[in-house]
């Protein structure tokens, strides 16, 4: 990682290991029918207001409280405009348990490949910038990469080897039948797609608000409250629409939030909010994608270590793929750091 601030490190290994465990904490707390004790959208909103203390105590660390409401007076335009990244991050939150919830974490796994080519091309729209042809083989490589770790290989009773069954079958599972079907454009099907596109669009514009020139001047933690406030008022309004803002704070609701696992999923994710902002100020989208591909190094070397799991075929072949793209777009990285502001931009002027 020579090719950026050091500085950045610490948010690059965060970002690496906290996504690890909410895919399984969130299929561990569902019930034996599949359903969930609680309401999804209430621990999403718990989720934000928890980001919402965290960035605001981090910007009161650095900021007087004056000096943030003239900042927050003279950027509401900026907060404005947060709205599109916290709604998308809404649906995107909101998706992955109902996902999760007719997909088995390995096909959902799977199908979110796809996030890495298109953050791909929605950074190009974005920020005008062309990836070249090797950025783009890297990007490819790392997508495979990822959707081999959870291939796994069979055999038995003379057969060749094949494909695991979720992979010959991607099977959506209906709530009330375990009987699988084949991959299809069902509604279901749609829901993934959205959530990956949602899920892409969001981190990529967030990125952008980050390092525009409208909004550079604003700092980060404030930027952060901007996006959770946002977000705190999209979920309520999906609680509204849906029928259930009501019910979603009664005491029987509140209780259920008590609940080991999804304390851990709200202050995981909590965490892997606050850290992808410091990761997008200082570094991109681009090698934020590489970062998750980066998991599947860890979760082999740390189950091996620490479980004694061997690392099959499948897993083998994605640690090769997954190192080979990363060292290739080690060689032509992606560089796009945050635009100066109009005011700094002016005061180098007049020293010149």
């Amino acid at each position: 990682l020579r090719w950026y601030p050091i500085t950045a490190l610490p948010s690059l290994l965060s970002l690496v290991t906290l996504p690890l465990l909410p895919g399984l904490l969130v299929t561990a707390s569902k019930r034996s029918d599949g359903t969930y004790e609680y309401n999804t959208t209430t621990v999403v909103l718990m989720t934000e207001a928890l980001k919402l203390i965290l960035a605001t105590v981090l910007h009161l660390r650095e900021v007087s409280l004056k000096e943030t409401v003239s900042t927050v007076k003279q950027n509401l335009h900026v907060f404005g405009l947060y709205f599109v990244p916290a709604i998308l991050y809404c649906v995107y939150n909101n998706l992955a348990f109902i996902n999760l919830k007719h997909y088995d974490p390995t096909t959902y796994f799977i199908l979110l490949q796809l996030r890495v080519v298109v953050t791909g091309v929605v950074f190009q729209f974005l920020f005008s910038k062309h990836l070249s042809r090797t950025q783009w083989a890297s990007l490819v490589m790392l997508m495979i990469g990822c959707a081999l770790k959870n291939i796994s290989f069979s055999s038995g009773h003379g057969t060749p080897p094949q494909l695991a069954k979720t992979v010959v079958n991607i099977s959506v599972n209906a709530a009330a039948s375990h009987n699988p079907v084949g991959l299809r454009f069902d509604l279901h099907l749609l829901f993934i797609i959205f959530q990956v596109f949602a899920s892409c669009f969001a981190g990529v514009y967030n990125e952008y608000l980050l390092k525009s020139h409208g909004s550079v001047a604003v700092p980060l933690m404030l930027q952060n409250v901007f996006m959770y406030v946002d977000s705190i008022i999209a979920n309520v309004g999906v609680l509204a629409i849906s029928g259930s803002l009501v019910s979603a704070v009664s005491p029987h609701s509140l209780h259920a939030l008590l609940n080991w696992k999804v304390i851990a999923i709200v202050f995981n994710n909590a965490a892997v909010g606050i850290v992808t902002s410091l990761f997008l100020k200082s570094l991109n989208s681009i090698l934020k994608t590489f970062a998750s591909g980066l998991e599947l190094v860890f979760t082999a070397v740390l189950a091996w270590m620490l479980f004694g799991i061997r690392v099959n075929v499948a897993t083998w072949l994605a640690i090769v793929v997954v190192s080979s793209a990363i060292y290739l777009y080690s060689h032509t990285p992606v560089h796009n750091p945050p635009k100066e502001s109009k005011s700094s931009s002016l005061n180098m002027k007049e020293e010149l």
